[in-house]
C-alpha cells in the first residue's frame, strides 16, 4: 500500500489502523538542534483527541505520544524521529454486524475493491480519521521549525452546516483562543447556533459538514516552486488528503469568480521603503509563490458517513440490504479537524521553506 508519505525535504510517513495496536509517524528531514520533547507534541494531540464536545466521538483515548528516536538530551539529532501512540479504547465488536456491509459514503467499498477484499473493517482501518493524529504529531514538529522564522499558524471552525461565523464578531486574538471552546469557533454568537445545528443532527440520527479556515501569519516572500510544485498546489494536495475533505479554497476562492479583476487584484504601493499590499484577495499566494501576506486557506468537510439513520446499501456478496451504523462516531468532523488542517499547512510550509533556503547556497 503506497501513498502513506508526504513531503520531500521534510517528510512524514504515517502508520497504523483505527483499531490496531498503535498509530505513529516517522518524521525525516528535521534539522538537528531543534528543542523537542513529548510535551511539545502532546499539546497539539490533545486538541484533536476523541471524547471532546458535542460534535465529537465518545471514544476515549489519551493519545499519549512517545518519542522512540531522533531526539537526544532534549534536541533533535537530524536523524528520523519516530513517534508512536497506543490505542487504548477500541470496541471492535461494534463493527461485527457491518463487517460484510458497505457504509454509504465511507471508504469501505473502495478499499474492498482496490485490495481484493483484504480490508480491516474495524473502524475503517487505515481509512479512519484516527490516522490524522500522526499528522498532528508531525505537524507539531513542523510548527517548531516555522516558529524560528516567526511564522505562526492558527485555524478555526468557520461554519457548521448552514451556520457561519460573522467576521465582524471576532479578531485575531479570538482566533488564537479557539481551543478554549469545544467547537473551536471564535464567534460566540455563531457557537450558539452551531450547537443547535449539531443537536438537530443528533436527534435525527444524522451528521453535518462544515468549513475550517487556517491562516499562516508573518509569512516570508518567495515560498513555492513553479510550475507544478506551486505552493497553492501543494496546499491543495495536503488538504485534500485529509479524511472527509471535499474542497479547498485559497484567498477569495470560489467567491473570487463573482468579483471584477479591478477589485480582486491586490493593489500594491511602497511605503517607507517597504512593499505593501492594500488587500489580500489572493490569500498570500500569487503565481504559486508566497507574497509575504497571510496565507489564508479554507477546507470543506462533508457530513460524516457513519450515521444511525437507516440507509440503503449492499453487502460484499452483492446483495441489497439496509444499514444503521451504531457506535461512537463524530457528528461533525470540523472541531477536531482544526489541528489537522493546521498541521498539514505547517508541513507544506516547512517543505517550501527548506526548498527556498536550499536555493540560497
Amino acid at each position: 500500500m503506497s501513498g502513506n508519505s508526504y513531503g520531500e525535504l521534510f517528510n512524514i510517513t504515517t502508520f497504523g489502523e483505527s483499531h490496531g495496536e498503535a498509530l505513529g509517524v516517522i518524521v525525516d528531514g528535521c534539522p538537528a538542534g531543534i528543542p523537542l520533547c513529548e510535551a511539545d507534541i502532546q499539546k497539539d494531540l490533545d486538541k484533536r483527541k476523541p471524547g471532546q464536545g458535542l460534535a465529537g466521538t465518545k471514544r476515549s483515548e489519551s493519545d499519549t505520544i512517545k518519542i522512540l528516536s531522533g531526539v537526544f538530551e532534549g534536541k533533535t539529532t537530524g536523524t528520523p524521529i519516530a513517534l508512536v501512540t497506543f490505542n487504548e479504547n477500541q470496541k471492535s465488536q461494534d463493527y461485527n454486524d457491518i463487517k460484510n456491509v458497505f457504509r454509504p459514503g465511507h471508504a469501505d467499498f473502495t478499499y474492498h475493491m482496490k485490495y481484493d477484499g483484504n480490508r480491516d473493517y474495524r473502524g475503517g482501518g487505515r481509512s479512519s480519521a484516527r490516522e490524522t493524529l500522526a499528522r498532528v504529531a508531525g505537524g507539531a514538529i513542523a510548527k517548531k521549525i516555522l516558529a524560528k522564522e516567526g511564522i505562526k499558524i492558527n485555524g478555526y471552525v468557520k461554519s457548521i452546516g448552514n451556520v457561519a461565523v460573522n467576521e465582524d464578531n471576532f479578531n485575531q486574538k479570538d482566533i488564537e483562543k479557539v481551543y478554549e471552546n469545544e467547537l473551536r469557533c471564535p464567534d460566540k454568537n455563531a457557537i450558539i447556533k452551531m450547537e443547535k445545528e449539531l443537536k438537530n443532527a443528533i436527534i435525527n440520527q444524522d451528521s453535518v459538514g462544515g468549513v475550517v479556515e487556517v491562516i499562516a501569519k508573518n509569512m516570508l516572500v518567495g515560498l513555492g516552486e513553479p510550475v507544478y510544485d506551486k505552493l497553492s498546489a501543494e496546499i491543495g494536495k495536503a488538504m485534500l488528503s485529509i479524511n472527509a475533505t471535499k474542497g479547498v479554497e485559497i484567498g477569495e476562492g470560489f467567491a473570487g469568480t463573482k468579483m471584477r479583476g479591478s477589485i480582486h487584484n491586490d493593489a500594491m504601493q511602497v511605503k517607507n521603503g517597504k512593499i505593501k499590499f492594500l488587500s489580500n484577495h489572493a490569500g498570500g499566494i500569487v503565481g504559486g509563490i508566497s507574497t509575504g501576506e497571510d496565507v489564508v486557506v479554507r477546507v470543506a468537510f462533508k457530513p460524516l458517513s457513519s450515521i444511525a439513520k437507516e440507509q440503503n446499501t449492499i453487502t460484499k456478496d452483492l446483495k441489497n440490504t439496509k444499514i444503521k451504523v451504531v457506535g461512537r462516531h463524530d457528528v461533525c468532523v470540523c472541531p477536531r479537524a482544526v489541528p489537522v488542517v493546521e498541521a498539514m499547512l505547517a508541513i507544506v510550509l516547512v517543505n517550501a521553506l527548506m526548498q527556498q533556503k536550499a536555493r540560497q547556497f
